[in-house]
């Protein structure tokens, strides 16, 4: 599930970065800064049933035996010829909104799953799953992206050899794979409404609704004070926002309780630039390139420069380093594409297009995709029927 910081006038949105947190002082918060929001949800209605989901935990309850709890709502979940769920990372949607729009993004599916599942009966645990460094962005605002997934449990029942254990199985709709390194960590509900929370900020802010992505900020960090990205996104709103001071006193505020944090600092230095403060900016810019020496979208930024300068050859090559490092994400493909494309490969044009429609995470980017690849198809049919001059 995706989960703020500068980085050459770009926000990086970092994320699932959870340690112990003092309760944060009230300094941070400057609500007079603000209007009211108009997009706010309860808290207990993030994870709330509607009738129709009742409705449908109970007969998917009465398709199975207690035993099979788990296992009749993992079908349910994944068949598709039942729920039906596409996956989309637009918007981070409550349960009964991801269970009305049959969509959702990891978080948003996994806060429907638990509360279907404790409407059937079983336990539920929360897993943060971090697996390295996954990122995407938003025009100018990029994100440091995060994981959860949920465990059912069913109520103690007997094994042979007469002893009482749990069965258990993990959801998770976007699994990393098993080739991957990653650590799984159990978390509270707590900190799933912080996330929630903190996402809800950060579209909002990619959306330019600063005053619907303040209040987000402050819920989260309200809720759980130990997420230390709702601080990072707390810090871009207000510099956002033009309340620079602000954003400053929560940098460091977040820099003191994760002093290598690259998305917090990445967004200190470039607070710091903006105030004048070069010399402070130069030294964490220094360690920052010890920390991270090819930053997120570092080769893509290079290809972008590549392909305004019309250099082609080099714009591919330097996509195809980023796809070595993220060989899932959307962007990389369609701009491996185009410059394919103007080099006359069209049948790598053509590949990388539909890899670019088959990863895209929003119904909004897989409709883009799919028209361009049409178009490049139709362009590419209308250059194989042009008449050839002879030599």
């Amino acid at each position: 599930m995706k989960h703020l910081a500068l980085i050459l006038g770009a926000l990086l949105l970092s994320a699932c970065s959870i340690a112990p947190l003092a309760p944060p002082p009230d300094d941070l918060f400057a609500d007079h800064l603000f209007q009211a929001a108009d997009d706010q949800i309860p808290t207990e209605a993030i994870f709330a049933l509607t009738p129709a989901m009742k409705d449908y935990a109970a007969s998917v309850s009465r398709t199975m035996r207690r035993s099979e709890a788990q296992q009749a709502l993992f079908d349910a979940l994944y068949k598709r010829d039942q729920l039906q769920l596409d996956y989309d990372s637009a918007v981070t949607r409550t349960a009964a909104q991801a269970f009305e729009s049959r969509m959702g993004n990891c978080l948003s599916l996994v806060i429907m799953t638990a509360a279907l599942a404790r409407e059937m009966g079983m336990e539920v645990k929360f897993q943060n799953v971090i697996s390295g460094t996954t990122w995407s962005r938003s025009g100018d605002i990029y994100f440091n992206s995060g994981h959860v997934n949920v465990v059912l449990g069913s109520h103690r029942s007997l094994s042979d050899q007469g002893f009482g254990y749990y069965r258990s199985r993990v959801v998770d709709f976007m699994p990393v794979p098993d080739s991957y390194r990653k650590i799984e960590e159990i978390i509270d509900e707590g900190t799933v409404l912080a996330m929630f929370m903190n996402n809800r900020a950060a579209e909002a802010l990619a959306q330019g609704k600063l005053d619907n992505a303040y209040r987000w900020a402050r819920r989260s960090i309200e809720t759980r004070g130990d997420l230390l990205q709702a601080y990072n996104t707390l810090a871009v709103i207000y510099q956002r926002h033009g309340n620079l001071p602000q954003a400053e006193h929560v940098l460091r505020f977040a820099m003191a309780r994760s002093p290598e944090n690259v998305a917090v600092m990445q967004n200190l230095v470039n607070l710091l630039d903006q105030r004048g403060q070069t010399a402070e900016a130069a030294m964490y810019r220094q360690k920052l390139a010890s920390i991270d020496p090819e930053p997120a979208f570092h080769y893509f930024r290079l290809g972008q420069k590549a392909m305004e300068e019309g250099n082609y050859r080099k714009a591919r090559e330097m996509f195809a380093r980023e796809l070595d490092r993220e060989p899932d994400y959307h962007e990389f493909h369609f701009w491996y594409a185009l410059a394919s494309w103007q080099l006359g490969d069209y049948r790598a044009a053509n590949e990388h297009m539909k890899q670019a429609e088959a990863s895209s995470t929003t119904r909004k980017d897989h409709e883009l995709y799919a028209g361009k690849l049409d178009r490049l198809r139709s362009l590419q049919a209308q250059s194989n029927k042009a008449p050839r001059t002879a030599n």
